[in-house]
């Protein structure tokens, strides 16, 4: 795909909401805020990246060939908190074009402030509805005037917190005060309206000619085994637990499911140790250029999502990841998930085991069949999946602030 470089080269600002080890930081590099700035590139323009990094959860391994400026806030600031880091980050967002990810006070709602400041365009890009962490639209703020005040000023005051879902419920209502929105699923593009521009994966980076799978496997200690992978952060709704329920009744000591890196978040992936390790491979954590490695080693690519709110609204990056790297996939039919695979994945109803069961032991008993389908995986990830895609869009999007 040939890239179209705009005319005029663009001075971008890419404000994010934590660039921290459990935010935007935690996977290095490979999450959208990075992918957006890449596409943007490719398109010949400047991008740098800012934002906060709340320090209690930790610095971050940011990409070290990316401008980005990140100036750190506690979690629980307290309002004169808050405006220090503020007051600190304002004046260095220095872009023609503002570009918020996350619709988020910590990244929006100082877009909004620097637009009304510098009378400056501004595009959000949403890749989460922020609110189906805490119930969607039927959550609830329950007020009284003593609650109020408590959760505003007492101890560590959860409404200290920009990104308390009581401002992502009123921030949400500010959306349409952004000159553009982009999104990457048709649920956010239902509920927002706005461009859709698919998470790009470097195809050139996840080329699966670049890389000897037996010897990748010998690498990592897996060439004993049958490999299904998960190649993202185990979470209770990604349906990890799903395959290995399917592992129990399959009960061939020959497959395993190997997870890379675990959860940034919490211990689950400990808790999915202690009650499946005898089918569970736990890889290191490992930067972004490591990964394509990894993923060859795999004989199935695992996307298990079960279906809720927020699954609803994600496009699943470890879909691309074993499309680009010409791999079967097993996905359940979520969200846009069947959309992304088209017809080059097998797909079966979320929670459940017993149909993810059948049908691993089905590719495993047909793979070179499972394996020419993977390959036309990776044709659908270059033609509709890549960061030229992306960037193809992107194009169309900035062309009014090109001219």
């Amino acid at each position: 795909m040939n890239i179209i470089k705009s005319n005029r080269k663009l001075n971008i600002s890419l404000i994010v909401s934590d660039l921290s080890s459990k935010g935007a930081g935690r996977w290095g590099g490979a999450i959208r805020p990075f992918l957006l700035t890449q596409a943007l590139q490719k398109l010949g323009h400047n991008v740098k990246i800012f934002g906060i990094a709340y320090e209690e959860n930790g610095l971050a391994e940011l990409p070290k060939d990316l401008p980005i400026t990140s100036i750190p806030c506690p979690y629980y600031a307290k309002f004169g908190g808050t405006w220090r880091s503020l007051k600190q980050l304002l004046p260095k967002i220095d872009g023609d074009i503002l570009y918020a990810v996350k619709l988020k006070p910590s990244s929006y709602g100082i877009a909004l402030l620097k637009k009304y400041l510098s009378n400056r365009p501004l595009i959000v890009d949403i890749d989460d509805w922020e609110m189906s962490w805490f119930g969607g639209d039927g959550w609830r703020y329950n007020f009284t005037p003593k609650k109020f005040i408590e959760d505003l000023f007492k101890g560590d005051a959860p409404l200290q917190h920009p990104d308390h879902p009581f401002y992502l419920q009123k921030i949400e209502k500010l959306a349409s005060l952004a000159d553009k929105i982009t999104l990457h699923t048709q649920f956010i593009q239902q509920r927002f309206g706005g461009f859709y521009i698919p998470n790009g994966k470097d195809t050139d980076l996840f080329d699966p000619q670049k890389y000897d799978t037996q010897k990748s496997r010998q690498k990592y200690n897996l060439e004993k085994y049958k490999i299904i992978m998960f190649p993202g952060a185990p979470r209770p709704y990604k349906g990890v637990e799903d395959i290995l329920i399917a592992l129990d009744k399959l009960n061939n000591p020959e497959l395993k499911l190997v997870i890379v890196g675990g959860s940034p978040y919490d211990n689950y992936d400990k808790k999915l140790q202690e009650t499946w390790g005898k089918w569970l491979i736990q890889l290191p954590k490992s930067p972004v250029n490591a990964m394509p490695e990894i993923v060859s080693t795999a004989h199935l690519v695992v996307v298990p999502q079960q279906d809720t709110p927020a699954t609803q609204a994600q496009f699943p990056l470890k879909l691309t990841d074993g499309m680009a790297m010409a791999k079967p996939i097993l996905a359940t039919k979520v969200g846009d998930i069947p959309k992304i695979l088209g017809d080059t994945g097998y797909l079966v109803d979320p929670s459940s085991p017993e149909q993810l069961a059948n049908k691993i032991d089905w590719i495993f008993n047909h793979l070179e069949e499972a394996q020419t389908k993977g390959k036309k995986a990776r044709e659908r990830c270059i033609k509709s999946y890549s960061l030229d895609s992306m960037a193809t869009i992107l194009s169309q999007v900035l062309e009014p602030f090109s001219c």
